[in-house]
């Protein structure tokens, strides 16, 4: 009998489904599902196991379509969401630092800088958001860095915040006076990114551990186990842009969190996706008009 983790991680609240729905979205439908289309009645079933209600999917997904992340689809009686340009966009600029490879650091910074004055200052807080959620740093007032090759992403960005022509982007070497790693610590918090490294390691050592050593989850229990390991690991792409390993300090937990990360997905892989696609699968005939699952999909 597989053991009952379901149960415990329910009872862990999906605080913001919106960003939750986007992390399986990510994950395995812009993977999985072909064209990138998930079937609402198929995401309302994959979101009850995490105790996410019918209405609560709904609201988060009307208003991640009035945001831009997903557009609607009719087929028939039935609708379907999928990622937007914008959505996907985003999904590929965060996949290689969630996923790997890990790329080296080829000694050059990236600056960008913005002239957005305060009647514009709405759209500027938006583009300072955006270039956080990509991995930049704020240097001073109006300039910001990032150690990766992240440029046509901040211009994308910026198009989508304030105007092309309010950002001016650099690459450079950087001269000083500082060190490099100094310049790391003083644009980022690496003590704190250090010690979310550290929890995470934590609260997944153990459960990898479990899963390997013959205790294993049921296939509702490995998709929910990998939604929460994605979801969390997902954190780390807005905390650490991928600082260079060379101006870190030694033993940096990161290490150790990437390939726990990668080492547990693998193992729970097979069972979450065999799950995902018995909830999300459409069937012919009469049972095709009950699009509206407000539970669980059973295993067959």
């Amino acid at each position: 009998m597989p053991r009952q983790e379901v149960s415990t991680l329910v009872q862990r609240p999906v605080t913001r489904p919106n960003s939750f729905i986007f992390t399986l979205y990510g994950d395995l439908v812009h993977r999985l599902a072909g064209d990138g289309a998930l079937w609402i009645g198929g995401l309302i079933r994959l979101m009850a196991s995490f105790g996410v209600s019918p209405q609560a999917v709904r609201q988060a997904v009307s208003r991640m379509t009035r945001q831009g992340w997903l557009v609607a689809r009719r087929e028939g009686n039935l609708a379907f969401y999928l990622v937007t340009v914008r959505g996907r966009r985003r999904i590929e600029e965060l996949s290689p630092r969630i996923y790997g490879p890990v790329i080296e650091w080829d000694g050059r910074w990236r600056l960008l800088t913005y002239s957005v004055g305060e009647t514009r200052r709405p759209a500027r807080e938006r583009l300072r958001k955006e270039l956080a959620a990509l991995g930049w740093a704020q240097l001073s007032s109006s300039t910001w860095i990032s150690p990766s090759d992240a440029l046509e992403a901040a211009r994308e960005a910026a198009a989508a915040t304030v105007a092309p022509d309010a950002i001016h982007l650099f690459e450079s070497e950087y001269r000083g006076p500082l060190s490099d790693r100094a310049l790391i610590e003083r644009c980022w918090d690496v003590e704190s990114i250090a010690s979310a490294y550290r929890e995470f390691i934590s609260r997944y050592r153990p459960r990898f551990h479990l899963e390997t050593s013959g205790e294993a989850l049921s296939d509702e229990g490995a998709f929910v186990e990998r939604l929460w390991l994605v979801h969390d690991y997902r954190k780390f792409a807005y905390l650490d842009p991928g600082l260079p390993s060379e101006l870190l300090p030694a033993h940096w937990p990161g290490t150790a969190a990437a390939a726990l990360f990668r080492e547990y997905y693998a193992a729970l892989d097979k069972k979450s996706q065999r799950y995902f696609h018995l909830c999300t699968r459409l069937t012919d005939g009469a049972t095709r008009k009950s699009v509206e699952a407000t539970r669980p999909c059973q295993n067959a």
